[in-house]
C-alpha cells in the first residue's frame, strides 16, 4: 500500500494557524465565562450582590433550597407560567408557520412570489419597533395589566408566526411532489395530505421549528414585561420575577445569588431540549436550507 506524506507546513502557515487558534480560545473563554460567572455566584455562601473574588468563600445550595421551599419565594410560580406560555406558543406557531410553508411549497396562485418576498422583507424588522402601536391596540381590548394579559401576550408571539416560513418551505420542497400526487389520485385532500403524508417525514423541520418558537417566550423580558409587567396584574413571567428580584440596591444586596441561581435553573430545560433533539434540530437547519 503506498502511502503519502503530508504537505510540511510553512512558517508562515504555521504563524497563521497558532494566531487562529489563540483567537478562537479567547473568543470561547469569553463566551463561555459569564455561564461560569452564574454558576459559581449562585453557589455562594454570602449574600452579598457585589464582591472582589471569583470563587465561593463559602459554597452552598441555599440558593436554591430557598427559590423552591421559601414561603416568600413565588419562583415555582412563575416557572410554571412561562412553561405554560411557552408550550401553548410553541405548538401554535408550529403549526401556522408549518402549514403556511406546506401551501407556499405546493400551491402555485397568483402573488405568491410577491407575498413571499413581502413576508420575507417584513420579517428582517425587529418586533419591537412595533412596540407602541401593539400596547394601545391590546390596551383597547382589555388586554395590558389584567388578569387577561397572558392572552394578549401569547396572541404577540404567535401573530408573526408565517413570517417564518422560509426554513420549513425549503424543507417541505426537498420532499417529492409525487406522494401529493399519488395521493389526490387516491381521492386525498390537501389537509389529509399534510397531516398523514407529509409530516410524519418532516421531524427535523418540526422539531426545528418547535425549538426555536418555545425558546422565544421562554427567555423573552422586554416584550413580556411591557404587556404583563404594567397595571394591576399578578400574573409573572420567569423573567419578569427574576428581575423585579434585584431592581433596587437593597434587593440587588439580598437577592442577586438567589437570582443568579434562578439563572441557572431556567437554562436547564432549554439546554436539556437541544441535547436531547441536537441531531433533528441541525437536520431541520440543513434540510431547509435549499433555495425553493
Amino acid at each position: 500500500m503506498r502511502y503519502f506524506k503530508t504537505a510540511k507546513k510553512s512558517p508562515k502557515n504555521i504563524v497563521i494557524d497558532s494566531f487562529i487558534y489563540v483567537l478562537l480560545t479567547v473568543i470561547s473563554i469569553v463566551w463561555v465565562f459569564p455561564f461560569f460567572y452564574l454558576i459559581v455566584t449562585s453557589l455562594r455562601g454570602e449574600s452579598t450582590a457585589i464582591v472582589s473574588y471569583l470563587f465561593p468563600k463559602e459554597w452552598s445550595f441555599k440558593n436554591y433550597e430557598w427559590l423552591f421551599t421559601d414561603p416568600k419565594s413565588q419562583f415555582i410560580n412563575w416557572y410554571v407560567n412561562t412553561l405554560l406560555i411557552a408550550i401553548v406558543v410553541s405548538v401554535i406557531n408550529t403549526l401556522i408557520t408549518l402549514l403556511t410553508a406546506y401551501a407556499l411549497s405546493r400551491m402555485r396562485f397568483s402573488g405568491r412570489q410577491p407575498l413571499m418576498k413581502f413576508m420575507l422583507i417584513l420579517g428582517m424588522f425587529p418586533g419591537f419597533l412595533g412596540m407602541i402601536c401593539i400596547y394601545y391596540i391590546l390596551n383597547a381590548m382589555g388586554l395590558i395589566g389584567t388578569n387577561l394579559s397572558i392572552v394578549g401576550l401569547m396572541l404577540v408571539y404567535v401573530s408573526g408566526s408565517m413570517m417564518g416560513y422560509y426554513v420549513s418551505k425549503g424543507f417541505f420542497d426537498t420532499i417529492s411532489k409525487s406522494l401529493d400526487e399519488a395521493a389526490m389520485i387516491d381521492g386525498a385532500s390537501r389537509s389529509k395530505i399534510f397531516f398523514s403524508i407529509i409530516l410524519p417525514l418532516s421531524k427535523p423541520i418540526i422539531i426545528q421549528t418547535l425549538l426555536g418558537a418555545f425558546v422565544a417566550p421562554w427567555g423573552d423580558y422586554m416584550m413580556a414585561n411591557y404587556i404583563v409587567g404594567r397595571g394591576g396584574s399578578e400574573f409573572k413571567t420567569v423573567a419578569i420575577g427574576l428581575f423585579q428580584m434585584i431592581d433596587s440596591d437593597v434587593k440587588m444586596s439580598d437577592n442577586f445569588t438567589r437570582f443568579c441561581a434562578g439563572g441557572v435553573v431556567v437554562s436547564i430545560l432549554p439546554i436539556i431540549m437541544f441535547f436531547v433533539m441536537q441531531r433533528f434540530y441541525v437536520e431541520g437547519v440543513t434540510g431547509g436550507s435549499v433555495k425553493g
